[in-house]
């Protein structure tokens, strides 16, 4: 630790705030810059499209910390900058201003943006993404223009929003290209019952639906749909999910894929550059396999984390992946990660919206739990994706059959 005596972090959301915090915590003494291009001090993203979207909580609300958290840290937090390059033969970050920081170590933390569809219309006013604070700023000015929205994408952000808009009144339009809900990540059997909560709660959801125009001149007048349906809007939430920030890194030589590739201590292939967040790439020692996860959990996790392996401190990261949604006042939570999983049990009641979805692998190990209505069973379900126990899919069925005794084997 004594010789380090800088280090750099590129990105002030969750995972470079949360690396900063940790090398204070863990003793670090020397310099440590936050480089945040958003101009604002660092904030929670998930509350923007849940409850500051509908007034619940205020700008302040938001932080991550104090504003004082900074200067009593000795964390030279520096919002608005952008960085232009890495120069890894000396480690060095090149800010848009021209100036140059030498580090001992870099953590690249730059996130994800938005996806775009590449349409015509895309860039008319009143069509957005709803990824920044700015951006929930924007949504909302927009929606005192017309109550019709149309949110294209039913992915996590786009149900939340949907979920958000119609609890204020708002008239709102679903377009999912495919046949459920979130079918990538939670399965059609999943995705199916969030599909039924959505109408219930009066969101005209469209499933199969391709937008393939942005209509307006000035600003945004609708959508149409499968080139052929027209369908009116004040405003358009483009949710079609994001990709992760990997040019810097990229362009600095750094290996990438979907993601800036790590090894299982977040060490990219440079030695001394790190790389946390939704734009690492990690090798999970659990999976065994490179996993890449857009969440504010792992965000906070893999920060710690790399601030660890950046001390010589690290160990490997071997997180179970977790996140969770509230949607129309359901609680919906994901453990675990089954990308490739076709063996699916149910445990609970589909129709009263109260159970765990399971996903096995081939062998009957448990990869993920997705429970619905289900509060505080993310921790015994982690157990049990941990235990790595072969389990009879009849009793994990079985409410009677408590998920510790599967968990004990």
């Amino acid at each position: 630790m004594d010789s380090i005596e800088h280090i750099v972090i590129i990105g002030a959301g969750l995972a470079g705030v949360h690396a900063a915090a940790t090398l204070r915590n863990r003793g670090f003494d020397g310099t440590i810059t936050l480089l945040g291009e958003d101009p604002e001090r660092p904030y929670n993203r998930p509350p923007l499209s849940k409850s500051y979207l509908v007034g619940k909580r205020e700008r302040d609300g938001l932080d991550v910390n104090p504003a004082a958290f900074y200067a009593e840290q000795r964390i030279d937090l520096r919002p608005g900058i952008s960085v232009v390059a890495i120069q890894p033969a000396t480690l060095e970050v090149v800010l848009g201003t021209g100036e140059r920081l030498r580090a001992d170590r870099i953590l690249l933390a730059t996130g994800s943006a938005p996806r775009r569809l590449g349409i015509p219309g895309e860039d008319l006013p009143g069509v957005q993404a709803l990824r920044t604070l700015a951006d929930a700023d924007a949504l909302k000015a927009a929606l005192i223009r017309g109550d019709r929205v149309v949110v294209v994408g039913a992915g996590w952000i786009g149900g939340e929003v949907a979920s958000s808009l119609r609890s204020l009144g708002h008239d709102v339009t679903v377009l999912e290209f495919r046949s459920s809900p979130l079918e990538m990540v939670v399965g059609p059997i999943v995705g199916g019952v969030l599909g039924v909560l959505h109408r219930d709660h009066g969101v005209d959801l469209r499933l199969g639906a391709g937008v393939t125009r942005i209509l307006g001149t000035d600003r945004v007048t609708g959508v149409e749909v499968n080139a052929s349906e027209t369908i009116a809007a004040a405003c358009v939430v483009m949710a079609v999910g994001v990709a992760p920030r990997t040019e810097l890194g990229r362009d600095a030589g750094l290996a990438a894929g979907d993601g800036i590739r790590v090894n299982a201590e977040l060490e990219t292939s440079i030695p001394g550059v790190f790389a946390a967040g939704d734009v690492a790439a990690y090798w999970n020692p659990f999976y065994q396999q490179r996993i890449r996860t857009e969440h504010s959990s792992n965000a906070r996790n893999q920060g710690q984390a790399a601030a660890a392996a950046m001390l010589g401190e690290g160990v490997p990261f071997d997180a179970i992946p977790s996140f969770s949604s509230e949607q129309h006042g359901l609680r919906i939570e994901v453990i675990g990660h089954a990308a490739t999983s076709d063996v699916e049990v149910i445990r609970g009641s589909l129709e009263a919206r109260m159970f765990v979805a399971f996903r096995l692998d081939q062998d009957g190990r448990v990869l993920s739990g997705t429970a619905v209505g289900v509060p505080d069973t993310g921790k015994v379900i982690e157990r049990l994706i941990r235990s790595r126990a072969v389990v009879d899919p009849a009793r994990l069925a079985d409410t009677d059959v408590p998920i510790e005794v599967l968990a004990a084997g």
